[in-house]
């Protein structure tokens, strides 16, 4: 376990998040006091993420692809309606 006070954790935090283990923590302190803590990720994600994992969940409608209404495209302008 290492304590660090908030400022020392701030200026720097990759130093020692980069000597964190697992089953290690850091506890932050305000003023020595304990507020909080770190912990490592039991499962770190590797390799880049998949694309399209949420396409089955939707679909875009034909009509969302059809010119916006004067009345909206003034809207966004800033003309008052």
């Amino acid at each position: 376990m290492m304590k660090l006070n908030i400022h020392e954790a701030k200026t720097h935090l990759s130093k020692y998040l980069s000597k964190l283990k697992a089953g290690d923590r850091i506890v932050l302190c305000k003023r020595n006091q304990p507020v909080a803590q770190i912990t490592p990720l039991s499962e770190v994600p590797s390799g880049p993420r998949p694309i399209g994992l949420a396409k089955p969940m939707f679909s875009v409608p034909a009509s969302f692809f059809e010119p916006l209404p004067g009345e909206m495209l003034d809207a966004f302008e800033g003309e008052k309606v």
